[in-house]
């Protein structure tokens, strides 16, 4: 069994790693670049033009992991149509630079999908004191051209703005080479190993498989995207990442704490983006240059340190969150929150306005 998960990631890397090459040729054809001469929004930091294409390298390695290596589970219906959609919009805005606004309708399309397929967060464990905290309550059915449908309003509204928002906290966390698929691959991994200690439960073989596939996926997409990069997650991959990591938190058996303390970098820097964007009456959805990773650039860090950065973050809280109860994940997640606003004062002090911004530097 062991043998046939390290194939699975395997095989999901080699495909995404051997359609990437394909795609970026089928780019350029297209002209589907970010060129930075043509792009002038300050959150570009490349120097010369790279197609996107992620999105469509991870579903690769993700199906070649999921539907030909025999792991496909009809569980898996309403969470692949979300990614289809997902990735469908995430193409056309790598052609045509899509509204963020028209993007966040079709991110609560996808979750929706995922809800309707009948995932949804049931329960917590409670976090301050023994047992769960039960979210399935005030059940509600309908049918739905005579197919019947469930819904209960707590758990399925929290687990569509847990999808929506850890999609948007992923996607945000994308600004230089190799940062996002390093540390989404190594998430996924992690969801995996925690998975494995269910394994007397027959779902999470599935989510073993799933996560992974997804895994892999993204080691493959990273083979292009490190730096330099030959090519970019785009919005894609960048919020597939995100909805992946969302569902294998579900489906795990609502892990939603694990997967926070995981994303803890990614979770802490949209929070702070949000506040800071409402707080200066700005659109919270259009991107600007004042994310973490702008900022360790604007104070002198490489981009491949910065990668390198989230990566071993995303390692350390892994092992810790493999370790650790509910009770402790929330005091280790209240840490990171901490250890980011030191982070965020220290980088904003190192920036002086005389130094220009470092856009290239490796």
């Amino acid at each position: 069994m062991q043998l046939n998960w390290v194939i699975t990631w395997v095989i999901s890397g080699a495909a995404a790693a051997a359609a990437a090459p394909l795609i970026i040729s089928l780019y350029q054809r297209l002209g589907w670049v970010d060129d930075p001469a043509k792009q002038k929004h300050p959150k570009v930091v490349h120097t010369y033009p790279v197609p996107r294409g992620g999105g469509l390298v991870v579903s690769t390695g993700i199906i070649a992991g999921v539907v030909l290596l025999n792991h496909y589970d009809p569980s898996l219906n309403g969470i692949l149509l979300g990614a289809l959609l997902l990735l469908i919009s995430g193409t056309l805005d790598d052609a045509y630079n899509l509204s963020p606004y028209l993007r966040i309708v079709i991110n609560i399309l996808a979750a929706v999908c995922v809800v309707l397929s009948g995932i949804g967060i049931d329960y917590i464990t409670n976090p301050l004191g023994e047992g769960v905290i039960f979210l399935n309550q005030w059940p509600i059915s309908l049918l739905l051209f005579n197919h019947p449908l469930s819904f209960s309003l707590p758990a399925d509204l929290l687990a569509i703005a847990w999808i929506v928002w850890n999609m948007n906290a992923v996607n945000w966390a994308k600004g230089v080479d190799g940062q996002l698929p390093g540390f989404v691959s190594l998430s996924a991994i992690f969801i995996a190993l925690l998975a494995l200690r269910f394994i007397g439960d027959t779902s999470q073989v599935t989510v073993i498989n799933l996560a992974l596939s997804v895994s892999g996926a993204y080691a493959g997409l990273l083979l292009w995207n490190k730096y330099p990069q030959k090519m970019m997650p785009g919005y894609a991959a960048g919020s597939l990442g995100g909805y992946f990591l969302s569902v294998l938190a579900i489906l795990s058996g609502a892990k939603i704490a694990t997967v926070l303390l995981l994303l803890a970098i990614p979770t802490a820097d949209g929070i702070f983006t949000l506040v800071r964007r409402l707080a200066k009456g700005q659109s919270p959805v259009w991107g600007d240059r004042a994310h973490l990773h702008h900022r360790m650039l604007d104070a002198g860090w490489g981009k491949r340190r910065i990668a390198f950065f989230y990566w071993v973050t995303t390692a350390l809280f892994g092992i810790i969150a493999l370790q650790l109860d509910s009770r402790a994940k929330l005091y280790a997640m209240m840490a990171a929150a901490i250890v980011f606003t030191a982070m965020i004062i220290w980088f904003k002090r190192s920036i002086t306005s005389s130094k220009p911004p470092v856009l290239d530097n490796g």
